[in-house]
């Protein structure tokens, strides 16, 4: 018996090696891969690559990176620094875009230097050398030119007087001198009022987008790849903590076309300064609640005292601040109802030294329109 059941286990042992053997493309590791396909702890995604790879929002980002990122540039500056030892060069680095074809270039005042040596390294690596040819200190803006001999790329100016809180915007820049390099983020909030080491802005976009030293002067891009601010300051001397400001493009635009028209830049000057009112704190003063911009006071000899403007004939006390009442109100300009304390200011980025600016005010209860010739502050070259 035992030696039957050997004879049989040997039998099928030959029967299935024959049948094994026989098969034609005979694959062993497809006997195998269940196996090891059962051992494997992890999944691989698709590769992301060509058309439908990307989601709608990267391939904007894509999209908008690749038209914007021939037109942005390194800037280079050097100043020369007199000291006690002698006169020695500090260099400076930021960005800058290109706004027309035959290399007329956008930044920051403060990367420029105000008429230091400038060189302008473009996306290609070729460098050249750049004259400034105007500034606006009081904007903290620069336009600058090179010769490439040739056009170049250049990126649209769109428009900051209609941005809304919560927008996407794209930055692109050269921080800590990583050329080309892009963040995004959103518009996080409006009109801020900041303090540089040199002057005071106001009326600045606040981005979470990452800005950080080296990305001043570079383009801040809506969704459809519009220049709408200048990245300018950060919050914190380190880097970003997610809290940038950009100027609004409408500033910039003001100052272009006045360079355009005239050849050179200057500011209009009005001569006045306010204090926005409204709510509860114009009724207080017997004024509307509608509210608007209360002058405190009138320079002497500017555009505002010229057409007769009034400023405070008393001080009281609110709270804890001194407000100066009695003065003229206000409540429009242009047509525009003032809403808040950058209204004006917006209107008057549109202007230049000369322009007339209609003022609807409100003196004693009656509502009384003036015309006011803008003065011009001192051209800057």
């Amino acid at each position: 018996m035992r030696v039957l059941r050997t004879f049989l286990w040997a039998a099928l042992l030959a029967a299935g090696f024959i049948v094994v053997t026989s098969v034609a493309n005979w694959d062993v590791g497809r006997a195998l891969r269940p196996v090891r396909n059962a051992g494997r702890l992890w999944s691989e995604p698709a590769t992301a690559s060509g058309a439908g790879a990307f989601s709608s929002d990267e391939q904007n980002n894509i999209d908008i990176y690749k038209s914007a990122r021939d037109a942005t540039v390194f800037i280079t500056s050097t100043v020369f620094t007199r000291t006690f030892f002698g006169v020695y060069p500090e260099k400076g680095t930021g960005t800058g875009f290109v706004i027309s074809s035959d290399g007329e270039i956008l930044t920051n005042n403060h990367v420029a230097g105000g008429g230091s040596e400038l060189s302008v390294t473009l996306s290609d690596k070729k460098v050249y050398k750049a004259r400034v040819l105007g500034f606006d200190p009081k904007n903290d803006l620069a336009l600058i030119k090179i010769d490439a001999g040739r056009k170049l790329p250049v990126v649209p100016l769109g428009d900051s007087d209609h941005l809304v809180v919560g927008q996407k915007v794209l930055a692109i820049g050269n921080p800590f001198q990583f050329e080309g390099t892009l963040t995004t983020g959103i518009v996080s909030s409006l009109g801020r009022t900041i303090q540089t080491e040199e002057r005071e802005l106001e009326g600045m976009i606040q981005t979470d987008a990452a800005i950080n030293p080296g990305n001043s002067g570079g383009p801040l891009l809506d969704s459809r790849g519009n220049v709408i601010g200048i990245n300018t300051a950060i919050y914190g001397a380190q880097g970003s903590i997610g809290i940038g400001f950009a100027l609004p493009i409408a500033r910039a635009k003001a100052m272009l076309e006045e360079y355009k028209s005239k050849g050179k830049i200057s500011r209009p000057s009005l001569g006045i300064s306010t204090v926005y009112i409204a709510g509860d704190l114009a009724e207080m003063l017997q004024l509307p609640s509608s509210g608007g911009l209360l002058i405190q006071e009138v320079q002497r000899g500017l555009a505002a005292a010229a057409a007769g403007l009034r400023g405070y004939s008393r001080i009281v006390i609110v709270g804890n601040y001194r407000l100066g009442i009695g003065g003229d109100l206000i409540v429009a300009a242009e047509g525009q109802a003032i809403e808040d304390k950058e209204t004006l200011k917006r209107l008057m980025d549109k202007k230049h030294g000369g322009d007339i600016l209609e003022l609807t005010i409100l003196r004693g209860g009656e509502r009384q329109k003036v015309r006011v010739k803008l003065g011009e502050e001192p051209a800057q070259f």
